[in-house]
């Protein structure tokens, strides 16, 4: 839609009121609503003014002034208002000079793709992201000076065996994937599903994954980049307000889970051109040489980007061996050990050729994980990065020699804000990262994450040393 269509929507709906989201730094939604009075054609070129200084890696407060703009071609109906309201997500502008703002990281996506179509290389990426989540009964948690603690829990897990019940719970690493009584969650994904089609994301499938304690995934049907991106908002905004509708609570994090299979966000890609695939041709698993080089740019770029796929602490308790986490970084056809997998696409379709990423996780900010990726995979077809041979083997089952030969990913946050550091010209170009957004990124993750996390006793040290 345009503005003047938002407009008549508005109206042919008996719309109340007009909710305005915009994504800060870490990759949170932020929203402000407006009465619909306020709704006419020049709040799309004039915005509404906000406080920048309030916004998560955003101003100072001597420079707080900021300017969102609604983007009418996202307007949808938001279904968990009680007034029926109107919701479009902002473009982020500086006041004065009226440029876009360079810390929108909505802005670095839609820079991604206009630099893509410049390179005369392709005019369309497609990403396709599998965020898997877990659903909990209750949560709580705490971290004071005087203590820490966490604790979850889930009617379906499999240490709520010994409660008085009617059984059927689901044991560690075997939820892939039990039908109903043992899968207790079919009913919540079904309306998950239902709600997401309402507003406008195509659904393709809903299962409980492999985790026991509700660890489910919800697939949605793949666009280009920065469409993606605003799709991935929307999906986690709706799983978890209709979770919360069923008494639920709904988490994205990679790994709430000790000893069990953590959450992760594999990524399907390609290029395309002219409606043409670029990633089809007669090499390995039917891949075409920019294919194959796309791979080799994200091998090679892996542990630098880890640091906007993987932005969290917590993304590398998920990244360890023996959860089917992609640690070790390699390719291959089929093969679901290899951090990149070239999925058969049904009938050998050229069109469903497309390679998959399988380390990034749904803590990250999708426009700039999205981003970040590409501008590897693009780095890779520039300069013909070769991947090397494929890993067809298990990689679990691989001797520790054998390991010794495979690059993996890294150990920490702290290892990859490094590795970005190191590595990071390929996301200059055309603009699209800024050495702002990056020292920005990396000096908050520092600062109030990966020191936070250093500084702090956690419960299990006092298990290990308060007899020392």
């Amino acid at each position: 839609m345009k503005a003047k269509d938002v407009v008549a929507f508005a109206k042919e709906n008996d719309v109340k009121f007009v909710d305005l989201k915009f994504i800060d730094l870490p990759g949170i939604w932020q929203h402000t609503t407006v009465p619909v009075s306020r709704l006419n054609e020049d709040i799309f070129e004039e915005g509404i003014g906000f406080d920048g200084s309030s916004v998560r890696g955003w101003q100072p407060i001597n420079a707080s002034d900021m300017l969102m703009t609604p983007d009418a071609s996202t307007a949808k109906l938001d279904p968990f208002h009680a007034q029926k309201t109107l919701s479009m997500i902002c473009k982020i502008s500086d006041p004065v000079t009226g440029q876009p703002y360079g810390r929108d990281p909505r802005y670095i996506a839609q820079k991604a793709e206009n630099h893509l179509r410049a390179s005369g290389i392709a005019d369309t990426t497609y990403f396709g992201p599998e965020a898997e989540f877990f659903v909990f009964d209750s949560v709580r948690y705490e971290s004071s000076q005087r203590g820490a603690f966490y604790e979850i829990d889930s009617e379906e897990a499999v240490w709520n065996t010994g409660k008085a019940g009617l059984g059927h719970k689901i044991r560690s690493k075997e939820g892939y994937f039990p039908v109903p009584p043992t899968d207790t969650l079919s009913d919540l994904r079904a309306d998950m599903m239902s709600t997401l089609i309402e507003t406008g994301i195509g659904v393709e499938v809903g299962h409980h994954e492999v985790a026991s304690a509700g660890q489910c995934e919800i697939g949605i049907k793949f666009s280009t980049l920065t469409a993606m991106a605003d799709n991935l908002m929307w999906f986690k905004y709706v799983i978890k307000n209709v979770g919360r509708k069923h008494g639920k609570s709904v988490t994205f994090m990679p790994k709430p889970v000790f000893g069990d299979n953590g959450s992760g966000m594999h990524c399907h890609q390609s290029l395309w051109k002219e409606g043409k695939p670029l990633f089809a041709g007669d090499g390995y698993a039917g891949m075409s040489d920019m294919g194959l080089w796309y791979i080799g740019g994200i091998l090679k770029h892996a542990k630098s980007i880890a640091a906007l796929t993987n932005p969290t602490t917590n993304s590398y308790r998920r990244l360890v061996p023996g959860y089917e986490a992609p640690v070790n970084l390699a390719y291959s056809s089929r093969n679901r050990s290899a951090s990149i997998r070239i999925p058969l696409p049904p009938g050998n379709s050229p069109k469903g050729r497309r390679i998959e990423v399988r380390f990034p996780d749904a803590s990250c900010n999708p426009y700039l994980a999205f981003a970040a990726m590409m501008m590897a995979g693009l780095d890779g077809v520039q300069n013909r990065i070769d991947p090397g041979d494929p890993l067809d083997k298990d990689i679990y089952a691989l001797s520790p020699e054998e390991l010794k030969e495979v690059p993996h990913m890294p150990g920490s946050l702290d290892e990859a804000l490094s590795c970005l550091e190191r590595d990071h010209e390929f996301l200059l170009r055309g603009d699209v990262f800024t050495r702002d957004i990056l020292k920005t990124w990396i000096d908050y993750k520092r600062e109030r994450e990966v020191d936070a996390i250093r500084l702090r006793p956690v419960p299990h040290e006092f298990f290990l040393y308060y007899d020392v």
